[in-house]
């Protein structure tokens, strides 16, 4: 009897090789949240002057223009950076485990994108980056003053007992600092599936003088439209209020610019 011939190996499926090389977020447990006045060990700059951002953007090195705060496990940076190939992202992020997922994780999509450039553009998700810092402490540390042109605040921790409100990240305090680094004409995205939250997070943002709301329906024709999406949908959180059905509140705010007297 003639022996059964083995068939042949498939070809390598390069989807297969990214999912193998992905981090996988079930080695990287956390807790869902953090105290941000907790004194966490942490490294952070002196000032912007003082960031090495050839560390962070090795083909491109230069100060960020998207920021965002509590990225989680950067859904959102992952979506944009090959929507916006030459603009800078950084995600901040407290927690060390998840932080160090999403570290991991930009490492692994560089390298395969490296490894297989007819799978992606060169120089792919060199311009995505983050760092592991408490953002209601050290904004000022990583940004210098009008550099931003998008900020980020997606499915924040609502922390929903009264005595927890001060630790909401819009507050009027950290408002001054946002609109600081922010350039004229820059955009705050906010989004929770948490009405209270949206309205508290909308009404700061209405009574701070330096902001003004910006319309999706304006942002859309002004070709933010990608953003919108992603901001919607890429997100961890975002994809769990839509496997569950429930409500997303959206609300964005520009940065103006006031005339001196």
């Amino acid at each position: 009897m003639a022996k059964r011939k083995r068939a042949p190996k498939a070809p390598a499926d390069p989807a297969h090789d990214l999912n193998a090389l992905l981090p996988q977020k079930r080695h990287y447990r956390q807790r869902a949240h953090a105290n941000p006045f907790s004194d966490h060990a942490l490294s952070y700059p002196l000032s912007p002057d003082a960031i090495d951002w050839a560390a962070l953007y090795p083909t491109s090195p230069s100060t960020p223009e998207f920021a965002d705060v509590g990225c989680g496990f950067g859904g959102l940076l992952i979506a944009l950076a090959p929507l916006f190939p030459d603009t800078p992202m950084l995600g901040m992020e407290i927690r060390v485990q998840v932080s160090q997922y999403v570290q991991d994780r930009i490492a692994a999509l560089r390298a395969t994108a490296a490894a297989n450039p007819q799978s992606a553009p060169p120089g792919a998700y060199q311009n995505v980056s983050i760092v592991r810092a408490n953002s209601m402490k050290f904004m000022p540390n990583y940004f210098p003053k009008h550099s931003l042109s998008a900020l980020f605040f997606l499915f924040p921790d609502p922390h929903f007992k009264a005595r927890k409100h001060k630790a909401r990240i819009i507050s009027p305090t950290l408002l001054a600092e946002y609109a600081y680094i922010l350039k004229p004409g820059g955009i705050v995205y906010t989004i929770t599936d948490v009405r209270d939250l949206h309205e508290w997070m909308k009404a700061h943002l209405e009574a701070f003088p330096l902001f003004e709301p910006a319309s999706e329906e304006d942002l859309r024709a002004e070709g933010k439209g990608p953003i919108l999406d992603a901001v919607y949908s890429s997100t961890e959180e975002g994809k769990k209020v839509e496997r569950n059905q429930g409500d997303k509140w959206l609300a964005c705010f520009r940065r103006i610019e006031v005339a001196r007297i």
